[in-house]
């Protein structure tokens, strides 16, 4: 009865929505038809959220009777992967897809009131269409309610590699991210209905861009270190094409902060924010539909029937086709905004934001080329590390060098030489950096140091602006301690931001060149050198998980002598599903790692068993997740900043 509610809620959602698009279109030009699409707004996601609720109803009792229960849950399964299951699967995802859309027009409707009437209602009515897009196709095409006539005593279970917690978060937040695009998309087609984008629109885009942004930021996170820990291969990055889809988003969305900044402070590059508004989303739906169409082949993709994908694909077609064209139309009429001279932190901000946009345009010809290669002829290629390592890497570091120059740099006519000057400590810092680990890390890797280098330049950089915003060593003490108090959360957002960017630098280019591998067939009581460490093999034994059979090994790790640790990695057998996984084992050394897998079984020497154990020492290897986390608090501390969440004023 719960899932026919639901099913119910779920077809009421899309009439809904409907409504919401025709009132809030119409209700820009009727102010009294207004009201009636904010309700329609928040009815949708109320609508939206019973159909998920029902799903959730479904996986945590095991009703097999339903499709997508039964294809993606076991009742032996434990309570975390019984609820993660709703979205681990095409259909489930799609609805939890449509719920964050739904929630971001109900959060329009009740945060958006000193929003202008005529905007708001239009941000809502085109927020409304795109409701009705994805919901058609979850009700028509992927529904995760649907019934099964024979329902199956027992289910199939989700795929094991799934079954983790960092997984189990990484969908939602990815989603709120991905999703969170489409208000910044839905914004930017109501000021081109309007034809007027200025100061005050986009102070409003700001606080939803850095929103989806900053939890954009927090899922590729999570997906990484899901990737790094559970799959067993010993990296966090390896340019999976099903990691690009959420990377692209990610790029457009932080060249969107800064043109928007522009746009609001000197009313400058309407017309260019506008078009990245658009491609943000753009390149979510993207993301959609490689995931979803069978055209990639990922762990962590839904490799479903091409007829679905080919509807997502209409889908993006009809969505960023209207809005991109209705852009040809109205961009011309757009005010063309601000004069600024060559030396300002505009014309900084527009050479960041062309290298960003020139490195996704890189990510996504590394991506889709393959696909396009093999419709055309036929023939399997494949891109990997070193064609991003040649083109995206070189962008991005040029992009990172000028970054902590631009907050340093005034608006409209600066001083670049000032600037610079301001940074000679930091650049000093990174340059000394950079040259002490070239002569002392061995072996010796000019690239990896010269990355070291970029990492110290920008967390130099972000405390220099934030040492010359208080007036650091230039001012008394209580004039300085009043400063500090005194900076807006914003400011301080930045700070954290750009510095958390600095740190992740660090740990991506010290672990990437630095990193120790070693692998062995041990029987108990082999070793294995690692570096400096020595991993000794003391017994593997079995284990009855919840859900699985595991054999557990029990490792010691010693350097000189001397305990370090004691690794218990596994490798798991899941019978509801017949798959075998491998659960590795992670030493912290302050912001190293020991990484120790266990593998399968082999026949030592002598006739008896033995195991594959392969181990990596991964240096400053926390850096690397720590430094998107302070870059995402960074965002979410600026959002908490009481000016950016205020309007600019109604416009006339």
């Amino acid at each position: 009865m719960i899932t026919e509610l639901g099913a119910f809620a779920l077809a009421l959602a899309l009439a809904l929505s409907i409504a919401q698009s025709a009132l809030g279109l119409l209700g820009g030009r009727r102010p009294a038809l207004a009201g009636a699409g904010e309700g329609a707004a928040l009815a949708t996601f109320l609508a939206v959220a019973a159909a998920f609720s029902a799903l959730i109803v479904a996986f945590v009792t095991s009703d097999f009777s339903v499709a997508n229960v039964a294809a993606n849950s076991h009742t032996a399964k434990p309570l975390l992967y019984k609820v993660a299951g709703a979205w681990g699967s095409h259909e489930g995802s799609m609805l939890l897809w449509c719920l964050i859309l739904t929630a971001y027009g109900a959060a329009v409707a009740v945060f958006g009131k000193g929003l202008p009437a005529s905007l708001k209602s239009r941000v809502l009515g085109v927020q409304g269409l795109l409701g009705v897009l994805f919901l058609a196709y979850t009700t028509f095409a992927s529904n995760p309610l649907a019934r099964l006539i024979e329902p199956p005593i027992e289910g199939r279970s989700l795929n094991p590699l799934l079954q983790d917690p960092a997984l189990a978060a990484h969908p939602p937040f990815l989603y709120l991210g991905y999703v969170g695009f489409s208000v910044v998309f839905s914004f930017a087609v109501a000021a081109l209905i309007e034809g007027r984008v200025d100061a005050a629109w986009a102070r409003w885009v700001r606080p939803w861009t850095l929103a989806a942004w900053s939890l954009l930021t927090v899922g590729i996170t999570l997906g990484a270190f899901w990737a790094y820990y559970e799959l067993g291969w010993g990296g966090w990055w390896f340019w999976d094409p099903v990691e690009n889809a959420s990377f692209m988003p990610w790029l457009i969305g932080a060249a969107l902060l800064h043109s928007a900044i522009v746009t609001e402070k000197r009313g400058a590059l309407s017309g260019w924010t506008v078009f990245l508004a658009l491609a943000a989303f753009t390149f979510s739906m993207l993301g959609a539909f490689l995931v979803r169409s069978g055209v990639l082949t990922s762990v962590h993709a839904f490799a479903v029937d091409p007829t679905r994908g080919v509807l997502l694909l209409t889908i993006m077609a009809i969505a960023s086709g209207a809005g991109f064209a209705l852009f040809a139309w109205r961009a011309p009429a757009l005010a063309p905004g601000g004069v600024f001279a060559p030396a300002s932190r505009e014309s900084l901000i527009v050479l960041n934001n062309i290298l960003l946009t020139a490195a996704t345009a890189t990510v996504l010809l590394g991506t889709l080329f393959p696909l396009i290669r093999e419709a055309i002829g036929g023939e399997t290629v494949s891109v990997g590390p070193p064609f991003f390592n040649l083109t995206f890497v070189p962008l991005m570091a040029l992009a990172l060098m000028i970054l902590p120059l631009g907050p340093l740099t005034a608006w409209k006519r600066g001083d670049l030489r000032r600037g610079a000057d301001q940074l000679k400590v930091a650049a000093i810092v990174a340059v000394l950096a950079g040259a002490t680990a070239y002569v002392m890390v061995s072996p010796r890797k000019a690239m990896a140091s010269a990355g070291l280098a970029l990492g110290f330049w920008l967390i130099g950089g972000a405390l220099t602006e934030a040492a010359v915003r208080v007036k650091a060593f230039r001012a008394p003490w209580p004039e300085v301690r009043r400063r500090l108090t005194g900076l807006p959360r914003g400011t301080w957002g930045m700070t954290l931001a750009h510095a958390g960017l600095g740190v992740f630098t660090l740990g991506a280019c010290f672990e990437t060149a630095w990193k120790v591998e070693a692998a062995e067939a041990l029987a108990v009581g082999g070793q294995l050198r690692l570096g400096g460490y020595e991993l000794s093999l003391d017994e593997v034994g079995t284990v009855d998980g919840p859900n699985y059979l595991a054999e557990r090994g029990v490792i010691r790790v010693t350097r000189s002598g001397k305990a370090v640790c004691t690794a218990l990695p596994e490798r798991r057998f899941f019978p509801a599903g017949r798959q075998s996984t491998s659960e590795v084992a992670l030493c912290n050394r302050g912001l190293d790692q020991i990484y120790i897998v266990l593998g399968e079984r082999r026949a030592a020497a002598d006739g008896g068993p033995a195991w594959l154990v392969r181990g990596y020492f991964n240096p400053w290897v926390q850096l690397i997740f720590l430094g998107p986390l302070l870059m995402a608090l960074g965002g979410l501390l600026s959002l908490s900043d009481r000016r950016l969440r205020l309007a600019a004023g109604n416009r006339p």
